[in-house]
């Protein structure tokens, strides 16, 4: 042992290992034979996700979570972002071409993914995303200026809107 410590203990006549004890005393405890473990309570570490219910106590062995919130993230990826009001501009005259266009093809029973692609090329827009048949025809494209010209033509119905690309890209969410 050297420093001040030791050199003191030394002087004193205390023995090295005595001193090196005394020094030491209290940084670790023994239990000898006879003497009780120290008691501990244990945390429980959640092992398993537990939705939550109201007014029911989950175990502890549960992470908590909200189904419903967890729901509705899971379809963000269809969610449409923002388009600015210069972009919608620029999109409503292809729209409105489109749109005269798929009424026409709905009046003569001429619906098609291969009609619907060539309304699309005439309106201006590019990048067609379209699936369908003679039933019904999802279509979605590029606008001029970003976002998106999109709808869906049926016998009965034909929907054009503009807006936002979708939160995972493209115009018309994956099937």
């Amino acid at each position: 042992m050297t420093g001040i410590r030791g050199d003191a203990a030394r002087r004193a006549g205390v023995p090295l290992v005595l001193a090196t004890m005394l020094l030491l005393g209290g940084c670790a405890t023994a239990t000898g034979p006879g003497a009780a473990p120290p008691t501990q309570s244990p945390t429980p570490t959640p092992t398993v996700a537990c939705p939550l219910v109201e007014g029911q106590t989950l175990p502890p062995e549960c992470a908590p979570y909200d189904p419903d919130h967890a729901m509705a993230q899971n379809d963000r990826h269809r969610e449409r972002m923002d388009l600015d009001e210069d972009a919608r501009a620029a999109a409503a005259q292809p729209a409105a071409d489109l749109q005269r266009s798929l009424e026409s093809l709905q009046a003569s029973g001429s619906i098609s993914v291969d009609a619907v692609e060539q309304a699309l090329d005439d309106a201006g827009l590019v990048d067609p995303q379209v699936m369908g048949d003679e039933r019904a025809v999802a279509f979605g494209a590029a606008a001029p200026a970003g976002g998106c010209v999109f709808g869906e033509l049926r016998a009965d119905v034909v929907t054009v809107d503009v807006g936002g690309y979708i939160m995972d890209g493209g115009c018309l969410p994956a099937q």
